[in-house]
């Protein structure tokens, strides 16, 4: 597999509705930065989030999540408690391509504030709103800019299509709109 350059990604993006909206250029003046870049696609996150709290001191569990561990917040700036993380979602809709398979990074301008940016790959045949969780690893209240990037998405093309998509599978996390929490 080859990382995809923007031009493939804008065309890609165009005609096939790959990410939905598409800003064609790298916005940067006054937000951290977001839209298409040399190799990736930087995404924004949206204003919705929910911010994971211990006020019902339950025990995580991906098998059995309690949805009373996050507290729903939506606005302009969130707040990430210290030592604690959010979660929050792409502004972007995207369909990935089945000859597609893409890896997230977080910007470096939050990991260099101690805020980390953890998404799993996008697998070829997925679609929707990709949810991100946001790690605040410092002892102090973490701010995050809704509308501004977030993470990059990088592309990496294969010379053919897969044998078994994630849409053909039937993921469980196809189709996804808002913040998804986890399911089994």
């Amino acid at each position: 597999m080859a990382i995809k350059p923007d031009t493939w990604i804008k065309r890609m993006a165009l005609e096939e509705g790959m990410i939905e909206p598409f800003v064609s250029d790298q916005v940067r003046e006054g937000v951290i930065s977001y839209g298409l870049s040399s190799y990736g696609y930087d995404v924004r996150i949206a204003d919705e989030y929910k911010v994971f709290t211990n006020l019902n001191s339950t025990t995580v569990d991906p098998k059995n999540f309690d949805r009373k561990s996050f507290v729903d917040f939506k606005g302009e700036v969130c707040i990430i408690p210290p030592n604690s993380f959010a979660l929050g979602r792409t502004v972007e809709y995207f369909r990935i391509p089945r000859q597609a398979m893409t890896i997230c990074v977080g910007k470096s301008t939050y990991a260099r504030c101690g805020i980390i940016t953890n998404v799993t790959p996008l697998e070829p045949g997925w679609e929707g709103h990709v949810t991100l969780e946001i790690s605040n690893t410092t002892p102090l209240p973490a701010k995050i800019y809704s509308g501004e990037g977030i993470a990059q998405i990088l592309f990496f093309e294969s010379d053919e299509e897969c044998a078994a998509s994630y849409r053909d599978k039937k993921g469980k996390y196809q189709g996804q709109r808002g913040v998804t929490l986890p399911k089994l």
